[in-house]
C-alpha cells in the first residue's frame, strides 16, 4: 500500500522549476500566434527541450555520410555510439539485442509483430483494448494474415487499465506473441508490466512478448533486462525530443527470426535490423534527453553511472508530477477536480503513483469538443478522446465511455498553471452553453 505522502508525490522548488522551465521551448506561449498560453496536451507531443533541438539542427547542417573514414563520418559515429548507449539506458538493455531506428514507434511495433507473427509457431496472438491502434491493428493485421486467432483482452473501466488475470486468462501454450501497452494515453493507466510478463511465462516460458512503451517512457522506468522482453518502442517527440523518429529494442532471439535487413551487415551471432543509412541528428537528441533527466537525478544521486543518475531523475519527474495530479484533482483547498459540481472525473482510483499524469474527465452540458475548443478560447490546450478519432474509438468503448477531455500536463508545468485551469474549469462548469431548443 502506498504512503499518502508517496501518493501525493513532492514538488520540485519554485528555484528547481523556474530553472526546468528554462530548458524547454514555447513552455508558456504558442509559438505560431505569439499569445500566451498553457499547455496541457503533453501526452499527444510533449514539450521539446531546447538542447535536444539544437543538437539536432547542429547536426542535420552537416551534409556528410557517417559511412566514411573522414573526420567529419567519425565525429557523426561517435555521437551515434554515445546515443545507442543512451537508448540501452532508457531501456535498460545492456545484455545483447540490437536497436531499431526507424521513422515512428508505430513502424517499429508493426515490424516487430509481423517478424513474431510471421515466425514463431503457435495459433494465437494475445493483445488487450487498450492498445494504440498501432498495436492492436499490427496484431490484427498479422493474426489474420498467418490464420491466427486474435485475442483481446478486456479493460477495467474503473481503473483505466487492464487487470493482469485478463491478459493471462488468454494465454496458452499455443500463443506465439503477446503485445501489450505499458500505460495508456487515454487514461494514464500505468499497467503491472512485471506481473504481466511473471504470470504470462508461467503458462509459456518462452512466449514472445512485445511492449509499447511510447506513452510510459517520459514518466516511468523500463526494464528490458530485468524482464527478458522481446521487444519495446518508445518515439522521442513525447520524450522532450523531436519528431520524425521512432526507437525500439529487439532481443537477440527476435533479431534471429527472418526480418528485413540489409544482407551484406549480417552478423552471424546477431543479426542487424539496418535499413539505410542512419539519421545522426536524430541520434543526437537522444543523449539531450538523457543528459536533462540525468541533471535532474544529480539532486538526488552521487554517482558517475549514467544509468543510475537517469533512474533518479525519472523517480523525481515522476514524483513532481505526482504532486501535480494530487494538486489538479484535490486542489489548494479542496477546490480540485474531485470537488468541483458538473466535473466528472474517469478512472479516478485515488492512486496517482500507478498513473501517469493524465486526467480524463468531463463537464456537465458541454460536448467534449465543444468544450476542448472553449479551453483553447481561454488559453489553455487540452484535447479531446472521442470515438469519431480512430486513434480512441476501440479503447473508449471498451471503458464504456463516449469520450473524455483528456488534460495530460507535464513536470514542468507547474501549479500557478494548475490553479488557472482549475479557475477555468470550474466557470465552464458553472456556465455550460446554451443548447438550441426545439420550438
Amino acid at each position: 500500500m502506498n504512503s499518502m505522502n508517496e501518493m501525493r508525490g513532492q514538488f520540485f522548488s519554485d528555484n528547481e522549476l523556474s530553472r526546468i522551465r528554462e530548458q524547454f521551448q514555447a513552455i508558456d506561449f504558442d509559438p505560431v500566434t505569439q499569445r500566451k498560453r498553457i499547455y496541457f496536451d503533453n501526452a499527444g507531443g510533449a514539450f521539446r527541450l531546447k538542447s535536444a533541438s539544437k543538437a539536432f539542427e547542429a547536426l542535420d547542417a552537416l551534409p556528410d555520410c557517417s559511412e566514411r573514414i573522414h573526420e567529419a563520418a567519425n565525429y557523426m559515429n561517435d555521437i551515434m555510439d554515445k546515443a545507442e548507449r543512451d537508448i540501452r539506458i532508457i531501456f535498460h538493455a545492456e545484455k545483447g539485442g540490437r536497436i531499431i531506428p526507424r521513422l515512428s514507434a508505430s513502424q517499429v511495433i508493426w515490424e516487430m509483430t509481423g517478424v513474431v507473427a510471421e515466425n514463431v509457431p503457435g495459433t494465437n496472438i494475445v493483445t488487450t483494448k487498450l492498445e494504440h491502434p498501432c498495436a492492436f491493428d499490427a496484431a490484427r493485421f498479422f493474426a489474420e494474415k498467418t490464420g491466427k486467432e486474435l485475442r483481446a483482452a478486456d479493460t477495467n473501466p474503473l481503473t483505466g487499465g487492464v487487470d493482469v488475470e485478463a491478459i493471462t486468462k488468454l494465454i496458452d501454450e499455443n500463443t506465439c506473441l503477446l503485445s501489450v501497452i505499458m500505460a495508456s494515453n487515454i487514461s494514464g493507466a500505468v499497467q503491472d508490466i512485471t506481473a504481466i510478463v511473471t504470470e504470462a511465462r508461467k503458462i509459456k516460458p518462452d512466449l514472445y512478448i512485445l511492449v509499447d512503451a511510447v506513452q510510459h517512457a517520459p514518466h516511468g522506468v523500463i526494464d528490458v533486462d530485468g524482464l527478458n522482453l522481446d521487444g519495446v518502442a518508445f518515439a522521442p517527440y513525447k520524450f522532450f525530443g523531436v519528431r520524425g523518429s521512432g526507437i525500439g529494442y529487439a532481443s537477440d532471439r527476435l533479431c534471429h527470426l527472418p526480418h528485413k535487413h540489409l544482407r551484406g551487415l549480417t552478423d552471424v551471432s546477431n543479426l542487424t535490423w539496418k535499413l539505410g543509412s542512419p539519421a545522426p541528428a536524430h541520434f543526437a537528441v537522444i543523449t539531450a534527453i538523457v543528459d536533462y533527466v540525468c541533471e535532474l537525478g544529480d539532486a538526488d544521486c552521487d554517482s558517475d553511472d549514467r544509468r543510475t543518475r537517469y533512474l533518479a531523475g525519472i523517480r523525481r519527474l515522476r514524483a513532481q508530477e505526482c504532486a501535480l495530479m494530487e494538486y489538479m484533482l484535490e486542489g489548494p483547498a479542496h477546490n480540485g477536480l474531485r470537488h468541483l459540481p458538473g466535473v466528472t472525473i474517469f478512472f479516478d482510483t485515488g492512486d496517482t503513483v500507478e498513473r501517469d499524469l493524465i486526467i480524463g474527465m468531463a463537464l456537465d452540458g458541454w460536448d467534449y469538443e465543444e468544450a476542448v475548443r472553449e479551453y483553447e478560447r481561454r488559453g489553455i490546450i487540452v484535447y479531446e478522446r472521442v470515438c469519431s478519432s480512430i486513434y480512441s474509438v476501440r479503447m473508449l468503448k471498451s471503458l464504456g465511455i463516449e469520450g473524455c477531455i483528456r488534460v495530460s500536463p507535464l513536470h514542468c508545468n507547474s501549479k500557478d498553471e494548475i490553479d488557472e485551469f482549475l479557475a477555468v474549469t470550474a466557470d465552464m462548469a458553472n456556465h455550460p452553453p446554451r443548447k438550441n431548443e426545439e420550438a
